[in-house]
């Protein structure tokens, strides 16, 4: 099978503030499949703040290299089998892969390529939202990494995000005090209105961070979830309990500027005895099951919302994901390639 396959390109490299102009669109043509290969009709494309980091020049780690310039952007993808030379990916299949914003990926199987089961009572695209990166993100972040108990305080920043707004969710289901911070007054109020949490903090509303958490968590802070990193980061190390448990989740404060911003704190972590440590949710492929089970639970019982933002067309992607990096949006970002 052969054809064309529309893709966005990351034309240049983003400085400062990522724009939708630092993005190109093209229409290449796909080559038949050899054996091994199989072709992805992409549904829907994942938004994901940390791909920004990758946008930069010489980022490349050991999760995954830095992004070429004029090659499609890599992302997290939700899409259909249609064709297929590789046992293992009939087509039919449902997969969610890491791949490229484009209409079709050919893919041989390696890397992130995990069949999914197409969901009947719930949007198709929860699969890339509360089932998918941002959700299981949460799950494993909170409950392996944070290891909540019932009566802890779990603060969270960044927390109208796609990762956020679950984790706030998903620690009042074990009976935790939550905190949220946020950009904004409206998102404060959505936050403790429409998602549960406990208190909300503007923190463009306050000149100093570190003092508000204090007052809203005067005994300190059992679980930080960290989405932020930086000065952010530092505040929520000043409140921690004796025995707080950190999640390193995502460094938003430093995607988009050209060096990272430093931690003064870090002592604090050793007065608490408490601990600090990163995750990525690809870490717990074997465990996906569970995890997708247990949500699909709270999301049928509306114990857990999921709140989403929906782009259309591939090529509104980068304008999505440029709104989604400055905070116009609440929830998981996604875009839609269903004709």
């Amino acid at each position: 099978m052969s054809g064309t396959n529309k893709q966005i390109t990351l034309a240049r490299r983003p400085q400062g503030a990522i724009r939708a102009t630092d993005f190109g669109c093209r229409t290449a043509i796909m080559k038949p499949l050899v054996e091994g290969e199989f072709r992805l009709r992409n549904h829907y494309l994942s938004l994901d703040a940390g791909f920004r980091q990758w946008m930069n020049a010489d980022s490349g780690d050991n999760y995954m290299p830095a992004m070429e310039l004029d090659a499609p952007v890599a992302s997290i993808v939700l899409g259909e089998v249609i064709a297929s030379e590789h046992i293992e990916y009939p087509v039919g299949s449902w997969i969610m892969a890491r791949t490229a914003w484009e209409m079709y990926s050919t893919l041989d199987g390696s890397g992130v390529a995990n069949i999914v089961e197409p969901l009947i009572d719930l949007p198709q695209y929860e699969l890339l939202a509360a089932l998918g990166p941002g959700g299981l993100t949460a799950y494993f972040g909170l409950f392996d990494v944070g290891a909540p108990h019932s009566g802890d305080t779990v603060l969270v920043n960044a927390a109208a995000g796609g990762v956020g707004a679950m984790v706030g969710q998903m620690a009042k289901i074990v009976g935790c005090r939550t905190i949220g911070i946020t950009s904004s007054a409206i998102k404060c109020e959505q936050l403790t209105r429409e998602l549960g949490y406990d208190v909300a903090i503007n923190y463009r509303a306050t000149n100093d961070l570190a003092a508000a958490i204090a007052v809203e968590a005067p005994s300190g802070i059992n679980v930080f979830f960290d989405n932020v990193g930086g000065a952010a980061l530092d505040a929520g190390l000043l409140n921690l309990a004796e025995g707080a448990r950190v999640v390193l989740c995502g460094t938003v404060a430093a995607y988009e500027t050209d060096t990272t911003p430093g931690i003064d704190n870090l002592w604090q972590l050793i007065t608490k005895r408490a601990s600090a440590r990163g995750f990525m949710f690809t870490d717990y492929g074997d465990q996906y099951a569970k995890a997708m089970t247990e949500i699909t639970g709270w999301l049928r019982r509306g114990e857990v919302k999921s709140p989403v933002t929906v782009t259309v067309g591939v090529e509104n992607t980068g304008q999505a994901f440029a709104d989604m990096m400055r905070g116009a949006s609440v929830g998981k970002c996604i875009v839609s390639l269903l004709d």
